[in-house]
């Protein structure tokens, strides 16, 4: 029994796209489909049918098509990305919830004209610490408070794209480079350079293009590399050669 297929047009309009679309996405091999007929028209696949919906499931979240490729093509599982995301979601919401009650039962102390006890502070301090992301407290050894409200705020501009900038773009590129590196490529080679300069722009989208700002959270990634990066296995220094290969591929660039 041969595999159902579908033709550019009825797919097109199944999922709300054009044609037009779904040819420039075949043109910058985003999603190519995986049959052609006798006379050259384009069949699309189970397979490729499994792809657009990946694509359009990251896209609906504001992902743009070139970042959309690197979690593709870098054998990340979107699912698995998105399920990771929404436990870390969850679990910051629980130690928020869980500040708030502490919080509630603190001001109803203080409305009925009673001090706080030592035991409400102590448990309002702990579910601070606890709602506080240990990446929070490594880069508050690096930055201000100003520092941080910033860093904050163009977070948050860039919108729900952060995540996947910080855990599926950023870790591939950084991978690129370790591979580079162990191979024996001078960081003055065009594709390192080519990461660093894709490094550098992700890093001005989170520091507004403030140096400071990149300074200390390299400094931060230095120092606690477990915190920054989520796993908990990084040691301090382990990291060090392949950030002083990229410094020295930017001393190229300039």
């Amino acid at each position: 029994m041969s595999e159902s297929t579908w033709k550019v047009g009825p797919l097109a309009q199944a999922c709300g796209l054009t044609v037009r679309t779904l040819h420039h996405w075949d043109t910058i091999g985003l999603l190519s489909p995986s049959r052609r007929t006798a006379g050259g028209h384009r069949e699309y696949t189970g397979h490729d049918i499994e792809r657009l919906y990946q694509v359009l499931a990251l896209r609906s979240l504001g992902l743009g098509l070139d970042t959309i490729a690197v979690c593709l093509d870098s054998g990340v599982d979107p699912t698995r990305v998105l399920r990771d995301h929404r436990e870390s979601v969850e679990a910051q919401l629980t130690a928020l919830t869980n500040l708030r009650d502490r919080l509630v039962r603190i001001e109803e102390q203080a409305a009925d004209g009673s001090a706080p006890t030592t035991s409400a502070l102590i448990d309002a301090l702990r579910a601070t610490g606890a709602a506080s992301p240990g990446a929070d407290q490594a880069l508050r050894r690096h930055l201000d408070d100003d520092q941080l409200q910033a860093l904050g705020a163009h977070s948050a501009a860039v919108g729900p794209t952060a995540h996947y900038f910080l855990e599926v773009e950023w870790p591939e590129l950084y991978r690129r480079a370790e591979e580079l590196r162990r191979s024996g490529v001078a960081p003055s080679d065009p594709r390192v350079r080519g990461l660093v300069a894709r490094m550098d722009e992700l890093g001005a989208l989170f520091s507004g293009g403030d140096r400071t700002l990149s300074t200390g959270v390299r400094s931060a990634w230095r120092e606690d590399p477990a915190a920054l990066s989520g796993d908990a296995s990084a040691r301090p220094g382990q990291w060090d050669d392949l950030a002083d290969y990229l410094d020295e591929a930017r001393k190229g660039r300039k």
